[in-house]
């Protein structure tokens, strides 16, 4: 069904419906953002049809969702790819995916955090071996970059910590209720003592960065506040959150991640995950563990 066929015209939900309301057509825009866009990748990550996944396709490329890019000529082989229009249904699968996790995965409870043994655990701890998707994060005073380490410095590993946020004294603060909510606590402890540790990862390779959902602007008050010499990345627009199906939860309004870490290499493979973290400045030594334990693996 197309937009025009809708019978509530002046109704955009309905309007947005008739585009995105197919289950399979959601799931083509996650495994999208993800990072699989040959057709064949496609059909076997989703398990559909031919058929109707060259139609959902077909629907998605005349709705200007996904455009086709050309990558080889003879015989001629598209992939596909979000357009801007299709980078902000992210927010959408964030919303169900934060809806799911709390209320039909979950007991309804609102929380930062999540059980060890619980399905979204598994989940985030399943990224081991996933590339993260070829995307820009804004970073405050400068222009949107990659996520991963810095291309000039290439250094081996990239320690991205999410936290759910944290703000410099006398801008915008913490919700109300903030404190109330497990797992909110500890951000700006975990960000100090990666600034106080930084020396034992540049020791070992490791370029750091932290991302929030936060604003840039907000993010370079912390920063300069705290003296962090690291960048802290801006994921307002929830693309990394929604490639990497990151957990998240919502308060004052806002999508926030929960507490993780992921250890990636050079090759933007997530190489080790530290999810839950019940202990902020703990994780760092951890991490720090971990970075000790894939570099002997790797000799």
């Amino acid at each position: 069904m197309r937009y025009t066929d809708v019978g509530d015209t002046d109704c955009s939900i309905a309007q947005a419906l008739s585009v995105v309301g197919d289950w399979w057509t959601l799931l083509l825009v996650r495994d999208l953002a993800g990072g699989t866009h040959q057709f064949d990748a496609l059909h076997e990550s989703l398990g559909i049809s031919r058929k109707v996944l060259t139609a959902r396709l077909r629907a998605l490329v005349e709705d200007g969702v996904v455009e086709k890019r050309l990558y080889h000529a003879h015989p001629p082989r598209y992939a596909y790819h979000l357009t801007d229009k299709g980078w902000a249904l992210l927010p959408v699968l964030v919303a169900l995916q934060d809806w799911g996790g709390r209320h039909l995965l979950g007991d309804g409870t609102l929380t930062a955090t999540a059980d060890p043994d619980s399905a979204e655990t598994r989940r985030v701890r399943a990224l081991v071996g996933t590339r993260v998707p070829e995307l820009a994060l804004p970073a405050a005073s400068e222009a949107p970059r990659p996520p991963l380490a810095d291309p000039v410095a290439r250094t081996p590993w990239t320690v991205l910590y999410c936290f759910p946020g944290a703000y410099a004294p006398g801008t915008q603060g913490y919700p109300p209720g903030w404190d109330d909510i497990p797992g909110t606590v500890g951000c700006t402890l975990e960000s100090c003592t990666y600034r106080d540790r930084l020396d034992a990862f540049t020791a070992r390779g490791a370029t750091v960065h932290g991302v929030s959902t936060q604003r840039p602007d907000q993010q370079a008050a912390f920063a300069a506040h705290q003296s962090l010499p690291f960048l802290l990345l801006s994921d307002a627009a929830l693309r990394l959150t929604g490639a990497l199906r990151l957990p998240t939860f919502r308060a004052g309004g806002a999508d926030r991640l929960k507490r993780l870490t992921l250890l990636v290499d050079a090759a933007r493979t997530v190489r080790a995950v530290l999810y839950p973290v019940p202990d902020p400045g703990g994780s760092v030594g951890e991490v720090l563990t971990l970075l000790d334990e894939l570099t002997s693996a790797q000799r």
